[in-house]
């Protein structure tokens, strides 16, 4: 089964690191993807761009569109692995070192819409 890993942080905090401190975080972020590469376990992953370039579309009789994110929030979402797991435990070990603090990561089932509408 998929599972996506989403990413949520402090922008302003993550922003605050150092060159350096950024690298390592991603390095250790690449030597975990570099594992589950090789086991056939990981599927796309992003890293979003700040959430100043986001855009967002709101419902209403007229849609209504924004500059910015939906939600003003602590934490923003900035950026989600696929991860290809047996089960939801197996998918919380694979997440946990993608943790840092003090982010939280959220671990959600992925269901695709085929051709015609039919949920896989």
């Amino acid at each position: 089964m998929l599972y996506a890993i989403l990413c949520y942080h402090s922008e302003a905090l993550i922003n605050a690191w150092s060159k350096e401190k950024d690298e390592a975080v991603m390095a250790q972020h690449k030597a975990a993807m570099d594992k589950l590469a090789a086991k056939g376990k990981l599927g796309p992953v992003a890293r979003l761009t700040p959430t100043t370039t986001a855009t967002t579309l709101r419902a209403g009789a007229e849609p209504v569109i924004l500059d910015g994110p939906f939600a003003e929030t602590k934490e923003q979402l900035l950026g989600f692995y696929v991860i290809d797991c047996e089960s939801l435990q197996e998918a919380l070990e694979i997440a946990k070192p993608f943790l840092h603090e003090p982010g939280a990561l959220e671990i959600r089932p992925i269901r695709f819409f085929e051709p015609g509408g039919k949920l896989k």
